[in-house]
């Protein structure tokens, strides 16, 4: 079921509902992924992460733009996700290199899994839009290669990452409850528009199922245990 945005006044909020979070969510990945190069072992490492942090903040600019296009103030766009982003953020706050990685990794892939999920009965534009943006930034194999490289030198490294993980996903899921819940728009979206109480939890539960086995695949790609 495809929905656009003329004619129905709550498509035209939710749009702007998620370009505005997705901006705001990444320009603070920008921030978070220039800090996590503060931490990094190599002067290579340093770079590469450094050079993801450019292409997450071209990210907020395009959204930016597409908002400013239709009409819409990108900083009230942005205004109602600051809180529980920065609040997800201060829960989550990474003690070393590793846990830097492997919070870039899980928590951005759970979070552009849920911008796909919201995404999905927008129109193509939108849609093309949101999938451009949450799309791998090349940080994928890295974050992989570093950790699994990390685990094969110490096996020990292995289970306090695994709790990390847990715990990332756990505040994630909590968030993103939290946007749904008071942004009517976004949450019509992760239901898909289906009418029916009974219709929105089965949709509702199938989109957090999705995001869950889509983890299970990330942790294993890790080699952690989800």
């Amino acid at each position: 079921m495809e929905i656009t945005p003329s004619g129905d006044d709550r498509v035209a909020v939710a749009v702007a509902d998620l370009l505005g979070v997705l901006a705001y969510a990444e320009l603070v990945a920008f921030e978070r992924l220039a800090s996590y190069s503060g931490l990094a072992p190599s002067l290579v490492d340093k770079a590469t992460l450094a050079e993801l942090a450019v292409v997450e903040f071209r990210h907020c600019e395009r959204l930016v733009n597409a908002l400013a296009e239709r009409g819409v103030d990108p900083e009230q766009a942005m205004q109602p996700f600051v809180r529980p982003l920065d609040d997800f953020h201060a829960q989550t706050t990474p003690s070393d290199w590793l846990e830097g990685l492997v919070k870039a990794y899980v928590g951005d892939g759970l979070a552009n899994d849920f911008y796909r999920e919201l995404a999905g009965v927008l129109d193509p534009e939108t849609r093309k839009l949101v999938t451009d943006v949450v799309g791998d930034t090349g940080h994928v194999e890295f974050v992989v290669d570093r950790v699994r490289a990390a685990i094969e030198n110490d096996p020990r490294v292995s289970g306090r990452l695994a709790l990390w993980a847990r715990r990332i996903v756990g505040e994630a899921l909590v968030q993103a409850q939290r946007v749904a819940a008071d942004r009517d728009a976004l949450a019509m979206l992760l239901v898909g528009g289906v009418e029916g109480v009974g219709a929105d939890l089965r949709e509702l539960s199938k989109a957090f199922n999705r995001l869950l086995e889509n983890h299970s695949r990330r942790m294993t790609a890790l080699g952690l245990t989800a």
